[in-house]
């Protein structure tokens, strides 16, 4: 249960982080969001980074909690950037 917490939060951070971007605003919702709502998703991406750190370290312990956080948030960097390759190519063959 604990992998799949971090994992989770790991990916809304680095999903709300990606979002937080104007150029990825732009490729999902056509437009830039407001600076208030961009801030929003920033501060919700390092927040839930974080919280993904707490769990892990609280599940396991401080040394395995780091492996663990440093896989799981690499694993979902990785999985974010798929995603936006996926819709970037999509787009443009429409």
């Amino acid at each position: 249960m604990n992998h799949l917490a971090v994992q989770l939060l790991s990916l809304l951070a680095f999903g709300a982080l990606a979002l937080a971007m104007e150029r990825h605003q732009e490729d999902f919702f056509e437009r830039p969001l407001s600076p208030t709502t961009t801030r929003w998703l920033r501060l919700t991406g390092w927040l839930a980074l974080v919280l993904a750190l707490l769990a892990a370290i609280l599940g396991q312990g401080w040394a395995l909690g780091l492996v663990s956080y440093s896989g799981h948030t690499s694993l979902a960097a990785g999985l974010v950037f798929a995603t936006l390759l996926v819709w970037q190519r999509r787009k443009t063959r429409r």
